[in-house]
């Protein structure tokens, strides 16, 4: 809906999304004794294009190369996520049950609980690193790919060739 300044500025246009067709009255009748259509017919139209568009949506999740991409995605993401878990929870309980290891020093005033501290951060930025590349190297391609194909079938039901 376009903002409209003009004499009619407060009338509802069908194409608002607020409008409701009941908000007029409860339940009018059309003129014949017959309730009056609670959905206006361009609003039934696009009513019916989202749920065709909806169905291209379930079929293609429900495709082999959707399956390949998530199931790719699922083998790098799970592991990675509990071995940082691992790692960031090894970190805390160490330092809350052993202070006297983390406080040990290595070198100068760097100790055990500074190294491993940085560790976190290496380790962020390493999972970062290995994350884009498994992404761009195993599933960008595949996932382009599917995009390309979903929007070929959501243009097909938008033209009404399905």
């Amino acid at each position: 809906m376009e903002k409209y300044d003009g004499p009619d500025s407060g009338r509802v246009r069908i194409d608002d999304p607020w409008y409701d067709a009941l908000a007029s009255g409860w339940g009018e009748l059309d003129g014949t004794g017959a309730p009056a259509p609670t959905v206006p017919p361009a609003r039934q139209e696009q009513d019916d294009r989202a749920a065709r568009a909806a169905d291209v949506y379930l079929e293609v999740q429900r495709s082999a190369a959707f399956q390949e991409v998530r199931s790719r995605y699922r083998r790098f993401v799970v592991p990675a996520v509990a071995v940082f878990f691992s790692w960031y929870l090894a970190y805390v309980v160490t330092a809350t049950t052993a202070p006297g290891l983390m406080a040990r020093p290595v070198a100068g005033a760097v100790n055990v609980a500074m190294l491993a501290g940085l560790g976190q951060f290496l380790t962020t930025f390493l999972f970062t690193w290995a994350y884009a590349r498994h992404a761009r190297l195993r599933r960008d391609r595949a996932a382009l790919d599917l995009r390309w194909d979903t929007q070929e079938l959501t243009r097909g039901v938008a033209g009404g060739e399905r």
